[in-house]
């Protein structure tokens, strides 16, 4: 995509500039369903060349397409596709707080829903538990794959490739001394997490922090998140993790029927 300095010069704002008028442009096709390129270069204050290059950008992703009167655009379906991955989430956290709020009451400790992101782990809703008193807030917060239990239930459930290339991005950086650094243990511990149904930590992450997770799958059986229980280890011990794992499984369960997913 170009701009408007002489000769066609780039420079280090450029592609800043041009993406900022391209999301002008949609914003402008959202707003009047139709525009002409004419339209739109006089909206954005561009040459009527560079709004066609910016149309040209957009169209090839599917971002915006041409009316059947020719010369006009409109929003393209791409848009819906990336509208489609907000939505999802937004359902995930609202289908699911009411299992949250149950499962910190009958667990008694904090509960967190987590999505991949890139290679992490990051954290879109957390429910405190009654004795959780004081906790961080985990909320936004992007966490590793390998030393949490909502991770190791993300990475559980890729195929073999993804999970290779995001573990080769990722590294194996040590948080504790129980972090687990070896790739062969991880796989045997993954292995058994999709045999259980459940995945743990035991003062990987922190000194002094325990958790468990269990996946939630979509309608159509992937699995998209993972809902975790954590707490302090003197209290949240491994014995006590796996005891209450049946709960916290029973519970991404019933989230995963809340999206529709029947198996």
């Amino acid at each position: 995509m170009g701009n408007d300095s002489p000769g066609g010069r780039t420079d280090s704002s450029g592609g800043v500039q041009s993406v900022d008028r391209a999301i002008s442009i949609l914003e402008i096709l959202s707003q009047r369903r139709e525009a002409g390129v004419s339209e739109i270069a006089l909206e954005i204050a561009v040459h009527k060349s560079t709004a066609f290059r910016l149309l040209g950008a957009l169209e090839s992703r599917g971002l915006v397409e041409q009316a059947e009167d020719r010369g006009k655009y409109r929003l393209g379906f791409g848009i819906v596709r990336l509208a489609g991955g907000v939505a999802a989430r937004m359902d995930l956290t609202q289908q699911g707080r009411p299992v949250f709020r149950r499962l910190a009451e009958e667990i008694g400790e904090t509960v967190n829903l987590a999505v991949l992101r890139s290679h992490y782990a990051v954290n879109l809703d957390q429910v405190r538990g009654p004795a959780a008193v004081t906790t961080q807030n985990w909320v936004g917060q992007l966490t590793p794959l390998h030393a949490t239990s909502s991770g190791k239930i993300l990475l559980a459930h890729l195929d073999d490739r993804h999970r290779t290339r995001l573990l080769d991005a990722a590294g194996f950086e040590t948080y504790t001394p129980n972090t687990i650094t070896s790739l062969p243990v991880l796989e045997e511990q993954l292995k058994e997490a999709r045999r259980k149904g459940y995945a743990v930590t035991v003062e990987e992450f922190e000194i002094g922090l325990n958790a468990v997770a269990a996946p939630v799958r979509s309608y159509e059986g992937e699995v998209v998140a993972a809902v975790s229980a954590s707490g302090p280890a003197y209290r949240f011990s491994e014995e006590r993790l796996h005891e209450l794992a049946p709960v916290l499984i029973a519970g991404a369960e019933d989230i995963s029927h809340r999206l529709g997913h029947t198996g």
